[in-house]
């Protein structure tokens, strides 16, 4: 499942001098990143195993023994995780992960290659009422170094996005918690399961909930061309969530751009507040105009709510999703971009990232 196409310059093919590696070699970093990623996602099965090509080790590129050591422990993490999901009632019963190598930059002895993964997990059918799967894109840039005799060694695997944690990326080590910045402040959300019901009426405010799930569902992967993006310039993430609550209701604030209390945007030139685009700034918008309230917990979150994650804890927002489905038992389920998500559970974001903080919003 390695990619034929990569960023190479034509003099790469064959060559082999201490700045170009062979097409064969290229092809064999794509397929240890293949089942490196398999395996990730294997764990998280239901008494099932993802079908992977071939051994982890080939004649060209290997394992470095120190990161084999780092993914036997991240794997054990990931079967942590899959138990307490199963104890919430989500199990994935089936997958699919494909990947695909991008590009290849090659410095002395070290090969520097950028992969995307695209998985697919199938629920199973526990409850009766989830959704039939949920997938997501991953970027990852891995680093090969080449040992004496000209094979390879996998020595490091960096996530690249900026968005929650992949369910199937390994737990890392939390940084410490910061103060605030003074602005008007969000309450962090409580991630216990199950939570007190916090009913929601579906038109209650005149806004249309309905509206704005289809809107997000619809644009989650195939951009809407009315509005710029910004996955170039610091993440699509806010942008998206504000183009979703306007197509169910949400008035523009006309104002200055940079003053949080105003939010819009105006189609004729592509012009927009940072509350638009930015998470920390639609917090601050919709706390001191009271668009919405925040949630004590995450699990009360209904159709049309908004959930922030400050991935780091040092007091700045992070990422901005849209809840799109709510199952019988309770766990919400929402749509982002950065990177492109559909239908991903509150659980399974929460179970990838224990470290972070939620914050919940009643839109």
């Amino acid at each position: 499942m390695a990619a034929a196409g990569v960023l190479l310059p034509s003099t790469a093919i064959g060559a082999q001098d201490n700045n170009t590696v062979d097409r064969a070699t290229t092809d064999s970093f794509g397929r240890l990143a293949d089942a490196v990623l398999n395996e990730r996602t294997a764990a998280l099965l239901d008494g099932r195993r993802v079908t992977r090509p071939g051994d982890l080790h080939d004649k060209k590129v290997r394992v470095a023994s120190g990161l084999a050591r780092t993914e036997t422990s991240g794997l054990s993490s990931l079967r942590d995780r899959k138990k307490v999901l199963e104890q919430l009632g989500e199990v994935y019963s089936n997958a699919e992960t494909k990947v695909s190598t991008d590009g290849v930059r090659i410095k002395g002895r070290t090969a520097t290659v950028q992969v995307t993964e695209t998985t697919v997990l199938t629920y199973k059918k526990v409850r009766g009422d989830e959704p039939t799967t949920t997938g997501f894109q991953a970027h990852h840039e891995m680093t090969f170094t080449r040992g004496s005799k000209g094979s390879w060694e996998l020595s490091t695997i960096r996530a690249k996005d900026e968005g929650p944690r992949a369910v199937n990326q390994p737990v890392t080590t939390p940084a410490p918690a910061t103060d605030g910045d003074g602005y008007p402040k969000a309450t962090p959300a409580a991630i216990t399961w199950p939570a007190r019901p916090a009913p929601k009426t579906q038109k209650a405010g005149g806004y249309d909930y309905k509206a704005m799930a289809a809107y997000a569902e619809k644009y989650w992967s195939r951009y809407n061309p009315a509005y710029p993006s910004f996955n170039k310039g610091g993440g699509d993430c806010t942008n998206f969530i504000s183009q979703a609550l306007k197509a169910g209701g949400w008035k523009d604030v006309p104002g200055s751009d940079s003053d949080y209390t105003k939010w819009w945007y105006n189609s004729s030139n592509r012009s927009l507040s940072t509350s638009w685009v930015g998470a920390n700034e639609w917090s601050w918008f919709t706390l001191s105009q009271k668009r919405a309230t925040n949630l004590q917990n995450v699990y009360q979150m209904d159709v049309g709510d908004i959930l922030q994650m400050d991935f780091d804890r040092d007091g700045s927002k992070d990422h901005s999703m849209i809840v799109t489905y709510r199952s019988r038992m309770g766990v919400p389920y929402v749509t982002y971009h950065s990177t492109n998500t559909f239908r991903k559970s509150v659980a399974s974001i929460i179970a990838s990232n224990p470290d972070a903080a939620y914050f919940a919003y009643r839109t």
